[in-house]
């Protein structure tokens, strides 16, 4: 049976390419993503990727604003390597003008379980955490018992 090992990318539809595309570049540029554009039909797309995966922005179709508790997506979350990225993360977007939370730690998910909160334009969640025991365990122990 094949294994996946990652999402290879993440397309998200957007209400105003522009603006999104604004917000994007100070957020991405932050988290170390590289950018490119491309066309799909007469549609323009703009793609952040690093070396793990892309994130691809296309305009929507619809005008319906984003609700995380409708059925689909409630939130995106980035991992990092540590409790100290997480930190470093949270201040250098707000450096870049884009309101994240304050680094915390969340008990109620896991004990080192550290993370920082922002939404893009159109009201998308974005978490990014440290990468924490439990999942580097998982990882080094697989295949699990």
């Amino acid at each position: 049976m094949p294994e996946i090992t990652g999402f290879d990318h993440l397309y998200l539809s957007v209400s105003n390419l522009a603006r999104a595309e604004a917000f994007y570049d100070r957020a991405m540029a932050v988290l170390g993503f590289h950018k490119n554009r491309f066309e799909l039909g007469v549609e323009a797309h703009v793609q952040y990727y690093n070396r793990h995966f892309g994130l691809v922005l296309r305009p929507a179709r619809f005008a319906n604003a984003h609700e995380p508790y409708a059925p689909g997506l409630h939130h995106v979350c980035l991992r990092v390597d540590s409790i100290d990225d997480v930190m470093s993360a949270s201040r250098e977007l707000r450096a870049a003008g884009i309101p994240a939370s304050d680094a915390a730690l969340h008990t109620a998910y896991a004990p080192d379980y550290w993370a920082t909160h922002f939404h893009d334009p159109d009201g998308i969640h974005f978490e990014i955490t440290n990468y924490r025991a439990e999942r580097r365990a998982r990882h080094d122990n697989w295949p699990l018992a």
